[in-house]
């Protein structure tokens, strides 16, 4: 019978026969190579169990091979590859510090097997196995590696042969981090080196220098002379990089020091053709030398010559050294600004980010109207996530630290309109935020910001754009919340109302269908004042008051309708008549007007009285609800005759005026601490810690509804009157069951309610939801008529 490691050996798939057979799988299926992949892991797990050397250094490099490019998992084997290192033979060793190094790390079980290995190999004769545990060193060295290892480490920093060397003096860096005490030991000799004549060696210890002082540059300061003479003498542009790369960190932590290497390194950057190097000086003179004016004048030449070169890589470098200068040397940017603004139009998207960045940082209050319209030009003919880029940059500097570089709000508001309308955007959230916090805040821009929300509510192609939809919210907001403001409330209340709205998403619709009821008490308002300014008039002239004969009973019941109904709405019978509170008041030339706005209201409102949205069919019933209530008053008006003009105000005036003062009040911008300076208020008492009431409301079930139904106006007003009825009969029957209980239940935990039970005192409304206080103003209103 044959022996099975010759078997193995004869019959193995080697690396380059497991590769070709992964590419001739098929590339149709959506796992093409997996059954192949699983079933040469159970070959190889089959041959590295193997006695023969060859035989499991193959399966090792195979099995290291399908964990670099599949990640298959190879810490089953790790002690399979400290035996292919034990091995004597060159090729199959370096397999196994190839596998080690791939695989092992801190946590390896079998690391304390592997130091005997690498102590034998990093004395060995043959410098390629010295170099293979160096290397493997250098990536998997731990703590106890390094400790143990020291003494051959210190050996090989002054070895005879320079790759050896070489690779000695960059395992330091490994030993260091590692192996704090190693500093003492090796430090003296690695200081020598810097002194070599042999290039390699000066440029690996310059490394290992370059990246110690990144981590701790106070302690390699006193090595400031040997570096001054290696950046005088050295002709080697790598060893140089690193050099400025130490002076960099080196040279603020001491004056004199900067003083004295400004002029070599200026030097260096007028004569070398390196673009490499001369980026470094021009890094080095902006981050640390920035104080010499004659350095950093010669650094912008330089950096001007990166900006025009056609290498995209160069070019970026430029915008980078410019960008650093941007805080400290403003005028270096302005004298580039040609060359920054051009790259707004590269074809390398970090090119245009980095020129971005650094027109960003030019901005000022005196040139930002110039700089916003030059990167809007930009926008229109980006690609969408550029142009996106630059709307949000102009958004974050224009708004930065309360808008202190936006003097004119005017222009800044009809910026804000032009941006809703790039056909780009994706910024309705920070637009939709900026437009109420302006308005908000200042109060002369209110008139613009009305006119721009008019001009985007009343385009309809808007509507069905939905990254559009936050900025529209906004804008009908500001419509209704500063309705005085506009110069045709009619011509909002048709945009507002447009059939095109149902594109909206709810929330937003509820937002619009808000507004419009602000519009229309504002209206109502408006013409109840007027109607009340002219019968007073009259009745001081001793005259019959106007009388109006617009409004007629039409053929389908409808008490609104007109003859003139079938004549197109004109929003534009509002003029301006005269003052109320400081307001500009309307008149109506005619009392069609009225009766065409409460039409349209109806006409655009009635569907959505059964919207299965909560939100939209509650502001519906509130508005209807308005209409309903002025709708008679306003055909009794109409009618009026003398002896009527001196009637006292109507239940619906009253109720008009009501709500017209409470959209009235205004609304200012909240601080982000605002909620820790309002005052608990007397009596009440909070615990911090509100999980006791699992406990103690762990029994109680709420009744659980088998339906839900949205009823119409009328069986609501029903279930209103039903309750009312209730109320009123509790204070006069005995206690029910139900009373009783809740009495029972405030007595057992009175810590959890108000002390008193009376109304909620006002300032605790402002903690509630919009919608909760709507109803609780609405029930106040209720009570005090």
């Amino acid at each position: 019978m044959a022996n099975p490691s010759i078997m193995d050996t004869l019959f193995q798939r080697s690396l380059e026969d497991l590769i070709k057979g992964i590419r001739l799988q098929s590339p149709d299926s959506s796992t093409p190579t997996s059954s192949f992949l699983c079933k040469s892991m159970e070959e190889i797990r089959r041959e590295i169990k193997s006695t023969d050397p060859h035989t499991k250094s193959i399966a090792l490099l195979k099995l290291t091979y399908l964990n670099s490019i599949y990640g298959f998992d190879m810490s089953w084997a790790a002690f399979h590859v400290v035996e292919v290192i034990s091995y004597p033979q060159f090729p199959l060793k370096k397999i196994g510090y190839s596998a080690a190094t791939a695989s092992f790390h801190d946590g390896t079980d079998v690391l304390l097997l592997l130091t005997n290995q690498l102590r034998k190999d990093l004395s060995s004769s043959n410098g390629f196995e010295v170099s293979l545990a160096l290397q493997c060193l250098s990536v998997i060295g731990t703590t106890d590696l390094c400790r143990d290892l020291c003494n051959e480490i210190f050996t090989l920093l002054s070895s005879t042969r320079i790759y050896v060397k070489k690779k000695a003096i960059a395992v330091v860096l490994r030993v260091f981090r590692k192996y704090q005490d190693a500093v003492g030991v090796c430090f003296k000799r690695l200081v020598d080196n810097l002194e070599s004549s042999e290039p390699q060696g000066m440029s690996a210890v310059v490394g290992v220098f370059c990246e110690l002082t990144l981590r701790d540059p106070e302690g390699y300061l006193p090595l400031a002379p040997e570096f001054y003479r290696i950046l005088i003498d050295c002709k080697n542009n790598w060893v140089l990089i690193k050099v400025l790369k130490i002076f960099a960190k080196l040279a603020p932590l001491e004056p004199r020091l900067a003083k004295k290497i400004v002029d070599p390194i200026c030097e260096i950057m007028r004569r070398t053709m390196a673009k490499s190097l001369m980026f470094e000086c021009i890094w080095t003179v902006v981050s640390s030398l920035s104080e010499y004016e004659s350095a950093v004048k010669l650094a912008v030449v330089k950096a001007r010559e990166l900006l025009v070169d056609d290498d995209p890589n160069l070019k970026y470098l430029g915008l980078k050294a410019l960008s650093s200068l941007a805080f400290n040397h403003p005028w270096a940017v302005v004298e580039n600004k040609d060359a920054v603004i051009s790259s707004l139009s590269d074809a390398d998207p970090n090119i245009k980010l980095a020129s971005l960045r650094i027109v960003m940082s030019m901005v000022s209050e005196d040139n930002v109207v110039e700089i916003s319209r030059v990167l809007i030009n930009y926008s229109l003919k980006s690609d969408p996530d550029f142009c996106n880029e630059i709307l949000r940059s102009i958004l974050t500097t224009c708004s930065r630290n309360y808008y202190e570089v936006v003097f004119d709000f005017d222009w800044y508001i009809s910026l804000l309109g032009e941006m809703s309308r790039i056909p780009y955007c994706q910024r309705g959230e920070e637009i939709e935020n900026q437009l109420i916090d302006i308005g908000m805040r200042v109060k002369d821009a209110r008139q613009e910001l009305v006119r721009v929300a008019r001009d985007l509510l009343i385009d309809p192609a808007l509507l069905g754009n939905p990254f559009l939809h936050r900025i529209l919210s906004a804008a009908a907001w500001v419509s209704g919340e500063y309705v005085e403001l506009s110069k045709s409330p009619f011509e909002l209340m048709e945009a507002l109302l447009q059939p095109r709205t149902s594109l909206l998403p709810p929330l937003i619709r509820a937002v619009y269908i808000q507004s419009a009821f602000k519009v229309l008490v504002y209206c109502l308002h408006s013409y109840l004042l007027q109607k009340e300014a002219t019968a007073s008039s009259f009745a001081a002239d001793g005259n019959t008051p106007w009388i109006e004969n617009s409004a007629i009973q039409g053929p389908e019941g409808s008490d609104l309708a007109t003859s003139e109904l079938d004549r197109e709405f004109n929003p534009r019978d509002f003029s301006p008549s005269f003052e109320n509170n400081g307001h500009s008041i309307s008149k109506l030339s005619t009392h069609k007007s009225m009766v065409n706005l409460l039409n349209l209201t109806e006409m655009a409102l009635g569907p959505l009285m059964e919207s299965h949205e909560v939100e939209i069919q509650e502001r519906v019933r509130n508005i209807l609800g308005v209409k309903e209530l002025v709708k008679q008053e306003i055909l009794d008006h109409s009618a009026q005759k003398e002896e009527n003009s001196e009637k006292k105000e109507s239940d619906a005036s009253k109720i008009i005026e009501l709500i017209y003062h409470s959209f009235s009040e205004e609304l200012g911008p909240v601080s982000a601490s605002a909620q820790a300076r309002i005052t608990v208020p007397n009596g009440l008492v909070l615990k911090d810690n509100l999980a006791e009431l699992e406990i103690i409301c762990g029994d109680i079930e709420l009744p659980v509804s088998t339906s839900f139904s949205l009823g119409t106006l009328h069986s609501r007003e029903k279930e209103v009157l039903s309750l009312d009825d209730a109320a009123s009969n509790e204070d006069s029957e005995p206690s029910t069951e139900s009373t009783s209980l809740l009495s029972e239940h405030y007595k057992r935990h009175k810590l959890y309610y108000l002390l008193e039970r009376k109304m909620m005192p006002f300032p605790l409304i402002i903690h509630l939801p919009m919608k909760v206080r709507f109803r609780i103003i609405r029930s106040m209103i209720s009570m005090i008529l």
